[in-house]
């Protein structure tokens, strides 16, 4: 048995003292390795105090790479060499080759630390985006321009995407590169389509912590990826497969071996997934099953509109009423009824929202994944 040990991650240049140990673990030569923010001690201390590093571990684990959920304890998805080297390998495969890699992600999150790894894979040195600060869009392009290589990558968040398709330096540096990886969460379609009129070779990515990171990209699976839908959930199997949680030997979400049950609902038609939404955010109002997502892709369409999210609020009434908190587009500012009248041209009655907040910005966490935990907590008391 190995031992599980922490490993700080830095941003900017002193990434150059952990490349060497994430090297050993794709080699699975060093001992497990468990990622923690180095500048967030209160985070740092979370996740070891959840994850028990200085206990023993199984040999095979080369890191143990923590989910983004909000609420109760981290989990740790484990995961072995072989399965960091199949999703570095895949990747590069889909993209049309090794390359030099942008890193503009936190980097104890999966999709910074494959940045990484596809980066030493690669024989290449990562350019490096700082964002500990935030995320500045003339910076992106400053950082774009001195990548060197024949082909060159980014991985980036859709808030992100969105912020630089509005810096005119930043949105032709992105257009510059071989492709772009979005993922993390979904990417609206508005903004999708934008980028793509702007020469922008975005590539929406699909996966989380227990698959390598992502694995499914544009909706077809990576080589060595598998994908099979159960009663509407999806399932995702493969090479790139977590062996399961940290301290939760029997968690259902790993009880068939070599598949992963995820919280998203969907469909994998003709060889491609398309998801509909999380299971687990569902809201039953009035009796019917409202799928947040697909009352979000109404909305994301409308002209007003540049970011939203819609969950759930207790009523007494309805059970739950639907929610939506909103990042207006530049000098707009729609009101309830518009976006209620909007959403019934689409969808039933029951799914447009009967509460709005609008907000400056979405409140985030993880990899860039909207806090819901949060925005729930601002539309209960902040609402118009």
């Amino acid at each position: 048995m190995s031992t599980l040990r922490t490993l700080p991650m830095p941003s900017g240049s002193a990434l150059g003292d952990v490349i060497p140990h994430l090297r050993a673990a794709l080699e699975g030569s060093g001992p497990a390795w468990l990622p923690i923010p180095s500048s967030d001690r209160r985070e740092a201390h979370r996740l070891s105090g959840a994850l028990a590093p200085g206990e023993p571990i199984d040999d095979e684990v080369a890191l143990v790479v923590t989910t983004s959920g909000t609420t109760g304890a981290p989990k740790g998805a484990m995961l072995s060499a072989a399965a960091l080297r199949a999703s570095c390998a895949a990747t590069h495969d889909r993209l049309g080759g090794p390359g030099t890699w942008l890193l503009a992600l936190p980097t104890h999150h999966i999709a910074g630390i494959q940045v990484l790894l596809r980066s030493i894979e690669a024989g290449t040195e990562p350019a490096v985006l700082d964002v500990s600060g935030g995320f500045l869009p003339e910076a992106l392009a400053g950082a774009i321009s001195g990548m060197r290589g024949p082909r060159r990558y980014t991985s980036l968040v859709p808030t992100q995407l969105i912020k630089a398709l509005n810096d005119p330096a930043a949105r032709a540096a992105l257009a510059d590169l071989d492709a772009v990886l979005v993922g993390g969460a979904a990417t609206p379609k508005p903004v999708y389509e934008r980028a793509k009129a702007e020469g922008i070779n975005v590539v929406r990515t699909y996966g989380m912590s227990e698959t390598c990171g992502g694995c499914v990209y544009d909706g077809v699976p990576l080589d060595g990826a598998k994908v099979r839908i159960e009663d509407g959930r999806v399932l995702l199997g493969g090479t790139m497969i977590a062996t399961g949680y940290r301290g939760h030997p029997d968690h259902p979400a790993f009880a068939e071996p070599g598949w992963f049950r995820t919280e998203d609902a969907g469909t994998f038609d003709n060889g491609v997934l398309r998801i509909s939404g999380r299971l687990d955010e569902a809201i039953l109002t009035g009796g019917l099953v409202v799928i947040p997502q697909v009352v979000e892709a109404v909305l994301v369409s409308h002209p007003a509109i540049s970011e939203c999210v819609v969950l759930g609020l207790p009523d007494e009434r309805l059970g739950q009423r639907v929610a939506v908190a909103v990042v207006p587009t530049e000098g707009a500012s729609p009101t309830l009824e518009e976006l209620r009248e909007y959403v019934e041209r689409e969808l039933d009655a029951i799914a447009a929202p009967r509460e709005l907040a609008l907000l400056d910005e979405l409140p985030l966490h993880g990899p860039g994944k909207p806090n819901r935990a949060k925005l729930r907590e601002l539309l209960s008391s902040a609402t118009y």
